[in-house]
């Protein structure tokens, strides 16, 4: 059947090592908006990280074009309608926080607006989470936490230290906590903590549902871990040539990386049926 629908990742999927779209990439995207094809960038960025490659694709601010964010915690049409909405209850990330501060690795929350981590020495890797997504971030005690919990809405918690921190408290992770989150790894010092009912297959197959477009109408791209749920769930799970063992494993198609439009390759291919 023909593919329309594409769920694109955006760190080494839709952009460079320079964090930019290619020509050859926007052009083929734009070419399959055109035709009708929905372009869903499917990310575990929050808007702000998302926006700007929104209207550069031009379907930025649209109530028929969609973006999956946080790693599937939040699905929204580009104008800001929520469609889908899986956040994580406070006294779940206490407990979390509370793991994180006995195996003395460095911690974040997302919101929809701001970055949030009770570490007054910022590690290096939330600093850079920061100006990657164009977030700012505020420092608060778990105190502070606690007394203003209803005034967050916790998208995501990320582990963000080096890497071999994060191997330890993940391989000591109790189930009890395991149980309460979906799991992924982004980055080897990034490990991210979701809602159970959240993934980026999950929400974009709820996403598919209610567009009324079938599982083997979509394409997915994507080249590290956090993006296996949707390269299995969609009819042609698209891996990057740069892509982590895992995920080329998994995929239907291997094509170009990142920095040799990769992604260009397979729309071409894919929708549009060109070698």
């Amino acid at each position: 059947m023909a593919i329309k629908l594409v769920a694109i990742d955006i760190d080494g999927t839709l952009i460079n090592d320079q964090r930019q779209i290619t020509p050859k990439t926007a052009a083929a995207l734009k070419k399959a908006t055109a035709a009708g094809v929905k372009v869903v960038l499917c990310t575990g960025r929050p808007m702000t990280g998302v926006a700007a490659y929104l209207k550069e694709l031009g379907v930025a601010d649209q109530d028929d074009e969609y973006v999956i964010s946080f790693n599937g915690g939040l699905a929204q049409s580009t104008s800001g309608n929520v469609i889908i909405n899986h956040s994580i209850a406070f006294a779940d990330y206490a407990d979390w926080e509370n793991y994180c501060l006995k195996q003395g690795v460095h911690s974040q929350i997302e919101t929809r607006d701001y970055i949030y981590t009770t570490n007054q020495n910022l590690s290096k890797y939330t600093v850079y989470e920061s100006g990657l997504v164009n977030m700012p971030v505020r420092y608060r005690s778990m105190d502070e936490m606690a007394r203003e919990h209803d005034q967050y809405i916790v998208a995501k918690a990320m582990m963000v230290d080096e890497k071999a921190k994060i191997d330890s408290a993940l391989a000591s992770l109790p189930q009890n906590l395991r149980d309460r989150f979906s799991i992924v790894r982004s980055e080897d010092f990034y490990l991210e903590f979701m809602h159970p009912s959240a993934s980026k297959g999950k929400t974009l197959k709820t996403l598919s549902d209610q567009l009324g477009i079938e599982q083997d109408e979509v394409m997915a791209l994507g080249n590290a871990q956090n993006d296996n749920s949707m390269i299995e769930f969609a009819g042609i799970g698209a891996a990057m040539g740069n892509s982590v063992p895992e995920t080329l494993k998994i995929a239907d198609v291997t094509v170009a990386d990142n920095n040799h439009d990769g992604v260009a390759e397979a729309v071409n291919k894919y929708v549009f049926g060109e070698e």
